[in-house]
């Protein structure tokens, strides 16, 4: 596929750029690259020096394009996935026609190779290479150092038992990679259960997908054998379910189900049901809505805000990662967190106890190796679930802001503990 083929007008001039909420906007040239649309302002519109706002065609949203009555051009209004909001008034009827069809097709390419990183060039020397930078088993080894209970795994090591787990993963030292592949395929997506974090007072925190129990109640004595192998002498484990007993209980017709407690008596289960990432994306466009709308009152806006759902999944969200960091910090006890595959609400809860027991993971470095770990080593399918935002409706059953409900308790927690 070639660029030129989508973009039919490269460029236009005179054209009016407003980025909301400000209305003045300043009049330029309008550039079409094949990754990014490029405004330019007139020197006389914003005195000696040049104004230029650069737009990622992959950034865009959805475009919404409104024709003067005249005929003569029209608005695009460029609604992007971090919220912004850009009008051109585009002069030409032509014009607005052909840069609204080019943004459209080149914001949804299908083909991975043909967006930007792959044709980024940097005008600056690289200092450190990002694709190790954080390499699994150095951040391991901070916690499993000398352990004689964890190991570090490489029987994924060509993704064959797990297609979503890294090639490596910590394990405990009893068990073979035998018994992992056979406990993997007792798990949802084979996500059989890893450690995720080790509390300075030796607590594990785990994650996995739900168990395949089914309606006949099936059991794997190397799942069992697993888990057990987690639980230190003494101590208490739960199994942390974000989903409600009733969610969990009607997985079991569709093979899926929860850990019986006649195979797992060592283990208690807390159900503390969390929004599924499926509803997520109707929540925040309802959000969205409300924070648009400057014509209500305080009230009628305060109450669209709730009734978005977006702040209870919030709130939900951040109390489960407090559960989950007291049973590791004041009981010492082992956690496996999961929900049905373990790819969204499992992430948000792992990696948020993190942030709230790890003073490391609140520093720049130590966040960015947390996201690599937790996120792109665990497996969220990130170009599914952000394909859109909360602008455009739904094009997949898989779209879902869930890194984003991550950010937002994020900000949350620095909101409210501003000293850590």
């Amino acid at each position: 596929m070639e660029f030129s083929d989508l973009i039919k007008s490269p460029y236009v001039d005179s054209v009016t750029l407003r980025i909301f909420p400000d209305t003045r906007g300043f009049k330029g040239r309008l550039c079409i690259t094949g990754h990014h649309m490029i405004i330019s302002s007139h020197p006389a519109e914003s005195g000696s020096s040049v104004a230029e706002v650069w737009i990622l065609h992959m950034s865009v949203d959805v475009t919404e394009r409104k024709p003067y009555p005249a005929g003569n051009g029209g608005s695009l209004l460029v609604k992007c996935k971090d919220f912004k909001i850009y009008q051109l008034d585009i002069p030409g009827q032509l014009d607005l026609h052909n840069v609204a069809s080019s943004v459209e097709k080149l914001s949804h390419i299908a083909d991975v190779y043909n967006f930007y990183p792959f044709f980024f060039r940097p005008m600056f020397e690289i200092l450190e290479d990002g694709w190790t930078i954080f390499p699994l088993e150095s951040e391991y080894a901070k916690w499993i150092h000398g352990s004689d209970e964890w190991r570090v795994s490489h029987a994924n090591r060509d993704f064959s038992i797990c297609d979503s787990y890294p090639a490596v993963v910590v394990v405990p030292k009893a068990v073979t990679d035998q018994t992992l592949a056979a406990s993997a395929n007792f798990r949802e997506a084979n996500r059989f259960p890893v450690l995720s974090y080790i509390h300075p007072n030796k607590a594990a925190m785990l994650r996995s997908g739900q168990p395949l129990v089914g309606t006949g109640n099936r059991r794997s004595r190397e799942d069992e054998q697993l888990l057990l192998a987690t639980i230190r002498s003494g101590k208490r484990a739960f199994v942390f379910e974000t989903r409600s007993i009733i969610t969990a209980g009607a997985a079991k017709n569709k093979g899926g189900g929860y850990e019986l407690e006649v195979y797992y008596s060592q283990w208690r289960r807390i159900h503390h049901p969390l929004e599924r990432w499926t509803n997520l994306h109707e929540s925040l466009s309802k959000m969205l809505d409300a924070c648009s709308d400057r014509n209500i009152s305080v009230d009628k806006w305060l109450s669209r805000l709730e009734n978005s759902g977006w702040l209870n999944a919030v709130s939900e969200v951040l109390h489960g990662a407090c559960v989950v960091a007291q049973c590791l910090h004041n009981e010492g006890a082992t956690v496996l967190v999961h929900g049905a595959e373990g790819l969204d609400m499992t992430l948000c809860i792992t990696s948020l106890v993190q942030i709230i027991l790890d003073p490391d993971t609140r520093t720049i470095r130590g966040f960015e190796a947390l996201l690599e770990r937790e996120w792109l080593q665990g497996g969220h399918p990130f170009a599914a679930r952000c394909s859109r935002s909360g602008f455009g409706s739904r094009r997949t059953k898989l779209e879902s802001p869930t890194f984003l409900l991550f950010l937002d308790c994020i900000r949350q927690v620095t909101n409210l503990f501003c000293s850590l």
